[in-house]
């Protein structure tokens, strides 16, 4: 059964032109209801609504204007569009002042009712999500308003992550660059029956390989010529808390073996000292690569290895999270928006057909730094949007001239599967979206790069 692309209450005291109106809107997928007056909608309007009100002016009763004002009232930044065949400038003048989201005269065309619409119900849902996220931004503590998202793999990760902050014991994160393996990390400490410990972080990656042995046990006073005090290492600091050894792929060997040494005894020995130190701390581990692949490789011990991969938690890139890039933007804006004392700049739909569309090779780190770069007004330096995936067997080149590129081949083949698409549904926007099984903004921008017209 196809969802409907959002609902639309229509108020018009003429049966024609409701009946012609919700047809229209019908036909692309919209849910509709009719309303012969005011009054009769009112009961009907809801804060919390995903939907757009249209209605008519010059209406029995109560009229639109008067019924924008009572619905300003009720719910404030729902979007109302005015229509009328008597419009003029003063009385467009008086709606727009009053908080109407557009205002359109009739006869209005199809296709521009369905723009008009379009884009009010986009303002909604802007203005639905961003509600919520203040919601979570008044919440920290709650693992929903850390890991943002309501895909499936952002669930799956919520319910993880919460299980596991339970039990104390050791975690390996797996994921790429940027996906938020610190933040799951954080999450598993603070939600846990550590959190009035400390959470100690170290990148092995970051440190010399020659200071981490120093930087995770610590040393005593002239262990070594430049030891001029005695240092505690990570480890001791996390006692009673949380350790975290972010790509820990790069430790030296020659500390992996004392980092199993701890973990099974719990005990460490400063560098140039000679006493065991019991340490009470839980390890969390991240990596970007694959440590099986290390162990073969010769470059991670197979025992640390083992001892680590008892509690595995795989870290999903944003690219598998359907849906998440925008819920995340617009949390990251409002974020970046009250760090630089400045209103959330206000997207155009290109803008977000772009973000949409994009890969984000560097997952959410490189979705934040997007959001500061909008907020403080900077040009957007992103790849082109993805093409239709010709990898799977199925997949068949076009006819094509001996020695024409992959490029080439694969624009003209997918140019012809949305002519196709188009033709089989009637130049319907909505129908051919859901039959090339795309959403409807990235059918947009394709037919645009390829100059496809209804």
């Amino acid at each position: 059964m196809r969802v409907p692309l959002g609902e639309i209450f229509l108020v018009d005291d003429e049966e024609e032109i409701r009946i012609a109106s919700s047809q229209t809107f019908e036909l692309e997928g919209y849910a509709v209801r009719t309303f012969a007056s005011a009054a009769e909608v009112l009961p009907h309007i809801d804060p919390d609504w995903l939907g757009v009100v249209i209605t008519d002016v010059k209406m029995p009763g109560m009229d639109g204007l008067e019924l924008l004002a009572a619905i300003r009232e009720m719910a404030p930044d729902l979007p109302v569009v005015i229509q009328t065949g008597h419009g003029d400038v003063p009385m467009a003048l008086s709606a727009i002042k009053a908080g109407a989201y557009d205002f359109i005269e009739k006869p209005v065309p199809p296709e521009y009712l369905i723009d008009v619409a379009n884009r009010a119900l986009e303002s909604r849902r802007l203005s639905l999500e961003n509600r919520s996220l203040k919601k979570r931004l008044a919440s920290e503590a709650d693992i929903g308003s850390r890991i943002i998202g309501e895909s499936q793999a952002a669930s799956g990760l919520r319910r993880t992550i919460g299980s596991l902050s339970l039990i104390d014991v050791d975690v390996l994160l797996i994921g790429e660059t940027g996906v938020g393996k610190e933040l799951a990390a954080h999450c598993l400490h603070d939600l846990g029956n550590r959190k009035a410990g400390k959470f100690v972080p170290l990148n092995c990656g970051a440190i010399p390989p020659n200071l981490v042995e120093s930087e995770l046990f610590g040393h005593e006073r002239g262990a070594f010529t430049s030891a001029s005090t005695r240092r505690i290492g990570k480890i001791e600091q996390a006692h009673g808390g949380t350790l975290f050894l972010d790509e820990i792929e790069s430790m030296p060997l020659s500390v992996q073996v004392k980092v199993l040494r701890a973990l099974q005894e719990r005990t460490i020995e400063r560098v140039g000292g000679d006493r065991l130190i019991s340490v009470d701390f839980r390890v969390i581990a991240a990596t970007k690569v694959n440590l099986r692949d290390a162990v073969t490789q010769g470059a991670f011990r197979e025992d640390l290895f083992y001892r680590l991969n008892v509690a595995r938690v795989p870290i999903p890139p944003l690219r598998e999270r359907t849906g998440d890039a925008r819920l995340l933007l617009q949390w990251f804006l409002m974020k970046m928006a009250d760090r630089f004392h400045t209103a959330p700049p206000s997207l155009d739909s290109s803008v977000l057909e772009r973000l949409e569309a994009y890969d984000w090779p560097g997952n959410v780190r490189e979705l934040r730094n997007v959001a500061q770069q909008l907020v403080l007004g900077l040009p957007l330096d992103l790849a082109e949007p993805r093409s239709l995936d010709t990898s799977t067997p199925d997949a068949v080149a076009p006819d094509g001239p001996s020695g024409t590129g992959l490029d080439e081949q694969v624009n003209r083949y997918e140019k012809q599967l949305i002519e196709e698409a188009l033709a089989r549904n009637g130049g319907s926007m909505t129908r051919t979206a859901n039959d090339l099984d795309i959403p409807r903004k990235r059918l947009y921008l394709r037919m645009q790069k390829f100059d496809i017209r209804k």
